[in-house]
Order: structure tokens, then C-alpha cells, then sequence
């Protein structure tokens, strides 16, 4: 299965790409998930719980960070196993490209299954790789704008959060 889409960030192309780096914001970014931990460097190990269907299962796995061209685009990729419900695999292509709001994220995903999750037929499958793509990217953009909100409703102009951690402030 693949999906191509692009969403429009209220961020600039460093504050995007920083946060696509941090473990932190990829965890929370990440539906069903209970642990990420390594570094861009080495990989990061996810255990992520998902119910696809009426199969559920708790994936670990790795997630590797490649063909990274710095501030401009990066490759996604992940494996995970979930026992007896059988594996899930996966990547998205990610380019960021400065626009006049902030950034436009621009991605495609690949996924595929095996097991007894394959099982279930491509139509269910699909739409459900559709809706995981989907919530990480929506939640990816909700992770990266909403801290900006919070910062200008905040009266003693504290930042918040991730975003203060990753911008230093």
C-alpha cells in the first residue's frame, strides 16, 4: 500500500526538521505508542500497541532514520513484530520545503504485513495504514503548531514544553 500526501505547517523548515529528529515529538507523534528510545544515529527501538480489525497485537521494533539531507528530507523506516498477529513494515519519504505560512511536509508511505494480520484482507489493511500515516502526520503537525499557541497565550512569555527544550529557550 502506498500514500502520498503533504501537509501545511505553521513552522519554519527548522523548527519542522528539528522536531522530526527528536524522539520526544516522534513518540508523541506515533498512535499506540508505549516506548521509543536511541538516537537519529543508531535507530530508535518502538513498542507500539495497535488493534487492527479484530487483531490485536504489541509491535517492537526498530525505526531507522536515512537518507537524511539535512533541513530538507529524511526516510522513515520501521519493522516490528507482534508475535503470533505476524509483523508490519513501513516507510515514509519526507521532504520539507519552505512555504510563505511556515513549511510544507510533503510524504510517502509504504506499509506492508504478513502474519495473521495479512489475514485480513487488503481492504482493511489499507485502511487502516491509511489512518495510521494520517493520525502521525496530523498529530506530527499538531505537535509542531500547538506549542506556538500556547506560547502566545501564555501572559509571562514562558515557553512550553518540547518546543522550549528544542529551541533552547
Amino acid at each position: 500500500m502506498q500514500l502520498t500526501d503533504s501537509k501545511d505547517i505553521k513552522a519554519s523548515p527548522e523548527v519542522v526538521w528539528a522536531a522530526i529528529l527528536n524522539p520526544e515529538v516522534l513518540k508523541e507523534c506515533v498512535p499506540g505508542c508505549e516506548s521509543l528510545t536511541g538516537s537519529v544515529a543508531d535507530g530508535f527501538e518502538a513498542v507500539v500497541a495497535q488493534k487492527v480489525g479484530p487483531v490485536s497485537a504489541r509491535f517492537t521494533g526498530l525505526v531507522k532514520l536515512s537518507d537524511i539531507i539535512e533541513g530538507r528530507a529524511v526516510t522513515i523506516t520501521g519493522e516490528g513484530k507482534g508475535g503470533p498477529a505476524g509483523y508490519a513494515k513501513g516507510g515514509a519519504q519526507v521532504t520539507l520545503e519552505p512555504i510563505e505560512i511556515g513549511t510544507r511536509l510533503s510524504y510517502t508511505v509504504d506499509a506492508s504485513v504478513g502474519g495473521k494480520i495479512a489475514q485480513l484482507g487488503s481492504r482493511i489493511i489499507d485502511s487502516f495504514a491509511k489512518k495510521m500515516a494520517d493520525s502521525f502526520f496530523e498529530r506530527f503537525q499538531t505537535a509542531v503548531e500547538g506549542p506556538e499557541v500556547e506560547e502566545a497565550a501564555d501572559e509571562g512569555g514562558e515557553k512550553k514544553g518540547w518546543f522550549k527544550r528544542l529551541i533552547g529557550g
